[in-house]
């Protein structure tokens, strides 16, 4: 256990997992117990948050799950008062929950179109607005939001809604971070390549010998040979939430690998 985030709060939204093992917001979670911080462990599934509340308390960190659908604003704005009621104040936000959707452009839906942006766009913006003015009170707050190198780079799918959705929370996070600098509030974006995750996993159809194969593809891709881990992610994120990143702001941290070299 460090102490970089000594007595600092954090809301680490979809911070459960699909599947077994790591995923991003988990990971980030769980480092930022490590280091000290008190994590309000968020994720629309219940469970799959107090597991991730479960594993931080056997290692002797403190943390509690909060059920919260971020494509609603209002369960959003309940999310930071809870947190708010519990603890007083809340250091860190990160937000960490994304979904995308394949469709061609020929069948695109607006049903489609709009569940994507509000999940990956939405609700990184209201939940923005609900912790501002805490942390605007405090003169201090550290926001990461997790967005993708599809973001900035053709990744090879289709993700129209996905890769638009992502490049506008770029634009997002360094507006808030110009905004609210003089407020003693930052925020930064990382950029994730290929990660292996559960919900990647879960992702790859057909048997085990042709996910296999997918997953060997996926680290040819990558310069270095492999996938990067959750904990790479979460790593980076830690960093620009701790002091030591203290004068970094409306930075796009990318996080791949070398894949969009």
């Amino acid at each position: 256990m460090g102490q970089r985030l000594k007595d600092r709060v954090a809301i680490v939204t979809g911070a459960g997992s699909v599947g077994e093992g790591w995923g991003n917001g988990k990971a980030a979670a769980a480092l930022y117990a490590r280091e000290g911080a008190q994590v309000m462990c968020v994720d629309r599934d219940l469970a799959a948050a107090q597991e991730t509340v479960s594993l931080i308390e056997a290692e002797g960190g403190a943390a509690f799950a909060h059920q919260t659908d971020v494509g609603k604003p209002s369960e959003l704005k309940s999310m930071v008062e809870a947190c708010i009621a519990r603890h007083g104040r809340i250091d860190i936000l990160h937000n960490n929950v994304g979904i995308e959707d394949v469709s061609p452009l020929e069948d695109l839906t607006e049903a489609n179109w709009d569940r994507v942006h509000d999940i990956n766009l939405k609700s990184v913006v209201f939940a923005c607005k609900f912790v501002m003015p805490h942390m605007r009170a405090q003169k201090r707050g550290a926001i990461v939001n997790i967005s993708s190198v599809a973001s900035i780079r053709w990744g090879g799918v289709p993700y129209y809604s996905y890769y638009s959705s992502k490049a506008a929370l770029n634009q997002l996070t360094r507006v808030i971070a110009r905004k609210y600098a003089r407020d003693g509030v930052r925020a930064n974006v990382i950029l994730p390549g290929l990660i292996d995750t559960p919900h990647v996993r879960t992702q790859i159809p057909g048997d085990a010998q042709q996910q296999a194969a997918v997953i060997a593809d996926r680290n040819r891709r990558c310069p270095m040979g492999f996938m990067g881990s959750p904990w790479d992610i979460a790593n980076a994120a830690l960093f620009l939430v701790s002091d030591e990143a203290r004068y970094i702001t409306g930075a796009e941290l990318v996080v791949d690998g070398g894949v969009t070299l």
